[in-house]
């Protein structure tokens, strides 16, 4: 893990999958690693309910952000109005991180980049361009390009740019 610790960083609560999705999650991200493991003492166990000995943390890294899984039951469920946006500078990125991470999540949530994996937490796969055409000042362009977007699920690099260049 980092040398200097984020002072920031995601806890993502899992019912008993923390680990699992850890292990996924790193197989998708090149540029990522699992750290610390902690497990459940007996202490507490009125409150957490846990078998003790069973995975209670997970520390891990992708693309250079630490973040933290949680076992922490099933009281708490993943909600869209929290995602994980990954800025992608190419189609063959978006196009990976999509397929891979969209493999095993509900297709009904798939939208305007946005979707949604196998244990429920939200990502959007997002074009690094988009910021640049989003805060533009030329409205004509802006709203060529979010007409475009608002059909897509998986955003398509080339068609934004067009849109928004008018052509």
């Amino acid at each position: 893990m980092p040398s200097v610790q984020a002072r920031i960083q995601p806890c993502l609560w899992f019912d008993t999958q923390a680990e699992e999705a850890v292990r996924f999650y790193t197989g998708v991200f090149a540029d990522s690693r699992i750290g610390a493991i902690t497990h459940y003492p007996e202490a507490g166990r009125e409150q957490h309910g846990k078998p003790p000995g069973s995975v209670m943390t997970v520390a891990f890294e992708l693309l250079g952000q630490p973040m933290l899984a949680l076992n922490g039951g099933p009281h708490f469920k993943f909600s869209p109005a929290l995602s994980l946006m990954v800025l992608c500078d190419t189609q063959d990125e978006i196009d990976h991180y999509w397929n891979a991470l969209s493999q095993g999540g509900d297709p009904a949530a798939q939208e305007c980049g946005w979707l949604k994996d196998r244990y429920g937490l939200s990502w959007q796969i997002t074009p690094t361009i988009f910021q640049e055409m989003e805060a533009s000042t030329d409205r004509p362009a802006v709203e060529r390009y979010m007409a475009v977007l608002m059909t897509m699920k998986k955003l398509d690099i080339a068609r934004l740019r067009q849109a928004f260049d008018g052509r």
